[in-house]
C-alpha cells in the first residue's frame, strides 16, 4: 500500500532512541516497572469487555505478534508472516507463515493455529490452510488487508480454555487480573531475547499516584495526562511524546433530523474556540483539529475548516427560529472532557445555541478515541467503526480518495473534530531506548536499563 503524507517524527523532551550516554553499551538484566490507569481483568486482545486504547495496546505488544508490522514510517513489515500476495481484485490473500516459531509454552507456531486466530478475530473472513501458508478469502476487495493484520487485535493468540498463548517478546509469569502482570522475557523469541529480564506492569493507578512513583522511583515507565504535561516537564521530568494520535471530539448521538438541526450544528463548529482551549484546559499540547485523522498521517488535514467564527456562528443560529437545549456529556472518569464540555457550552452560549452539561439523555458528548493505526485507510475505518458511523467508501489507495472519504463522513455532522492529542509518558533516566512508535504505543523488545548514572 502506498502512503503519503507522513511526515512526523516523534518528538520528547529526550530522544528515547539516542539517549545512550558515551561509555554506555546495551546490557541485558533487570525488570522495567511500569504503570497503567487502565484495569484489565482480560488480556486478550479480543475481549470487547476490556479498555480499547493505547494502554492495552502496549499489554498486547509484550506478548503476541501479528502477522504483518507497521513500522513507525507506516511501512509493511514481515512478522509472523514472511511474505504475502493478493490476487488481481485484492479479494483473495495468501500469506506464508514463518517457521520455527514457538507460543510461550513451547508449542510450534503453525498455520493452523493462525487461520483459528483470524476467524475468531473476524467471523465474515474465510480462513484456509495449507502446509505452510494460509489463504484468506473476503467479502469484497480489500487493498488494504495488510495494515489490517497488523493491528493488535489481530494478534495472533493461541486460545486454550480461559488461557491466552503468544509468541512475543514477553510471556506471562504472573497475572493478578487488574493488579498486576509480571511478564518475563522469552528466551526463545524469533527476533532474538530482550534485553530486560522482565516487565512489571500495575493496573489501576491514578495519573497522580504515577507522578508519584515516577518521583519516588518506584516506577520506570508512567502515563501522563495531557493537562499535566506542561507541569510535569517544568519539574524537570523526563517526558515522552508520541506524534498526535488520539482525536478528541464532539459526537452527535443521533443523525441530522432537519436543515434546521444542521444549522445549528454547523454553529456549533463555528463557535467553538480551539485556541483558547488548547492553551488554557491542554496547557498548549495537542494540535486543533478539522478532519478525523492528523496532517501528518495524511498531509491534508489542512484542508478542513478548523478556526472558529462568532460572528459566523451568530449568523447561522439567526437562520433558526427555535432552538432546542442541547444536553453535552461527558466521561465521569475523565476530568478532562468535563473541562472541555464545560467550555463548548460557554462557546456555544456566547453564539445563542442553548446548551448545558448532563449525564444522562445526552444530545451530544466529548469523547477521546486512539487511532487504530498509523496507516490511513485502516485508521479511518477503525475510528468510524469505534464510532458507530457509517464505514468510509474508499474508491481508491490515493490521498484523494481517502481525503473524499472522510469529507463524506464530516458532512454527515455526526461529529466535530477538536483535537489531535498525543500519548505522553514519563520516564525514569536509566530507562534506555524505549521506543515510541507513532501512534503513541512503546517497543520493549530493545530496551534496556542502565546501571550507571546518565
Amino acid at each position: 500500500m502506498k502512503r503519503f503524507g507522513l511526515k512526523f517524527l516523534v518528538t520528547s523532551s529526550l530522544l528515547l532512541s539516542g539517549l545512550a550516554v558515551a561509555g554506555t553499551r546495551p546490557h541485558y538484566g533487570g525488570t522495567i516497572r511500569m504503570m497503567t490507569h487502565i484495569a484489565p481483568t482480560s488480556l486478550d486482545p479480543l475481549d470487547q469487555t476490556q479498555s480499547d486504547g493505547v494502554a492495552r495496546q502496549n499489554l498486547t505488544n509484550l506478548l503476541f505478534d501479528t502477522l504483518i508490522v507497521l513500522d513507525s514510517a507506516g511501512r509493511l513489515k514481515p512478522g509472523l508472516a514472511v511474505s504475502w500476495t493478493a490476487d488481481a481484485d485484492d479479494q483473495r490473500w495468501k500469506l506464508w507463515i514463518r517457521q520455527g516459531v514457538k507460543f510461550d509454552d513451547g508449542i510450534p507456531l503453525t498455520s493452523t493455529i493462525v487461520a483459528a486466530s483470524l476467524r475468531s478475530a473476524n467471523p465474515t473472513w474465510n480462513v484456509y490452510v495449507a502446509d505452510d501458508s494460509i489463504s484468506i478469502a473476503l467479502p469484497g476487495a480489500e487493498p488494504g488487508l495488510p495494515a489490517t493484520l497488523a493491528q493488535p487485535r489481530n494478534a495472533i493468540v493461541r486460545r486454550i480454555q480461559d488461557r491466552v498463548s503468544g509468541t512475543g517478546p514477553f510471556r506471562i509469569s504472573q497475572w493478578q487480573p487488574g493488579k498486576l502482570l509480571l511478564a518475563v522475557a522469552n528466551e526463545d523469541y524469533w527476533e532474538g531475547r530482550p534485553f530486560v529480564d522482565s516487565v512489571q506492569v500495575e493496573f489501576g493507578s491514578s495519573y497522580r499516584d504515577q507522578l508519584i512513583a515516577l518521583d519516588l522511583n518506584r516506577s520506570d515507565v508512567i502515563e501522563i495526562a495531557p493537562e499535566q504535561s506542561k507541569g510535569a516537564t517544568m519539574d524537570g521530568r523526563r517526558v515522552s511524546a508520541s506524534a498526535p494520535s488520539e482525536l478528541m471530539a464532539i459526537q452527535f448521538t443521533r443523525n441530522r433530523q432537519s436543515v434546521e438541526d444542521g444549522k445549528l450544528r454547523r454553529a456549533l463548529a463555528l463557535s467553538i474556540d480551539r485556541r483558547s482551549i488548547r492553551n488554557v484546559l491542554l496547557q498548549g499540547i495537542g494540535d486543533p483539529a478539522g478532519g478525523m485523522l492528523p496532517n501528518w498521517m495524511t498531509g491534508y488535514e489542512f484542508l478542513f475548516p478548523m478556526e472558529g467564527d462568532i460572528a459566523k456562528a451568530r449568523e447561522q443560529r439567526i437562520e433558526v427560529a427555535q432552538a432546542p437545549v442541547w444536553t453535552i456529556g461527558f466521561n465521569p472518569a475523565d476530568p478532562l472532557t468535563r473541562l472541555v464540555a464545560e467550555r463548548v457550552v460557554l462557546n456555544a452560549r456566547d453564539a445563542g445555541i442553548p446548551m448545558q452539561t448532563g449525564a444522562l439523555s445526552v444530545d451530544l458528548r466529548v469523547i477521546r478515541v486512539q487511532l487504530g493505526s498509523i496507516d490511513p485507510q485502516t485508521a479511518l475505518t477503525d475510528l468510524t467503526a469505534k464510532l458507530g458511523l457509517p464505514l468510509p467508501t474508499l474508491s481508491d489507495q490515493s490521498a484523494a480518495g481517502l481525503y473524499a472519504a472522510e469529507s463524506t463522513i464530516l458532512q454527515g455532522q455526526r461529529i466535530i473534530p477538536l483535537f489531535h492529542l498525543p500519548v505522553l509518558y514519563g520516564l525514569n533516566s536509566r530507562v534506555r531506548n524505549c521506543q515510541l512508535e507513532g501512534n503513541g504505543t512503546w517497543t520493549l523488545a530493545d530496551a534496556w536499563l542502565a546501571t550507571e548514572k546518565p
